[in-house]
């Protein structure tokens, strides 16, 4: 996907968790490539929430709370970036990938 406006990023995640099935996974990653969080929807509605960059953190939490947990990692994660990429991805398998580092 093209690089998206990090103001806009929270609503496209939210649209993007609407559409997904349990165990398929959002990525947002920094224009580089070398820090990201990902979201993965559960089969009990909760959802997953890694953070790999400044801080490598994992959390599992309801989907009410996870517009504000997102604000929080996002500011950690991306302090400096306007951009981020998002993906969505159809397992957790394919987060743990090697990707192009620019």
């Amino acid at each position: 996907m093209a690089l998206i406006n990090i103001d806009s990023a929270l609503n496209r995640v939210k649209q993007q968790l609407r559409k997904i099935q349990p165990g398929q996974c959002i990525e947002i990653l920094s224009y580089k490539r070398n820090r990201g969080v990902s979201i993965t929807l559960l089969e009990n509605g909760q959802v997953h929430v890694r953070e790999r960059g400044y801080e490598e953190l994992e959390r599992v939490v309801e989907k009410q709370a996870l517009s504000r947990l997102l604000k929080s990692v996002m500011k950690r994660e991306f302090p400096r970036s306007r951009k981020v990429r998002i993906y969505r991805l159809e397992s957790m398998d394919r987060i743990e990938r090697k990707k192009k580092i620019l």
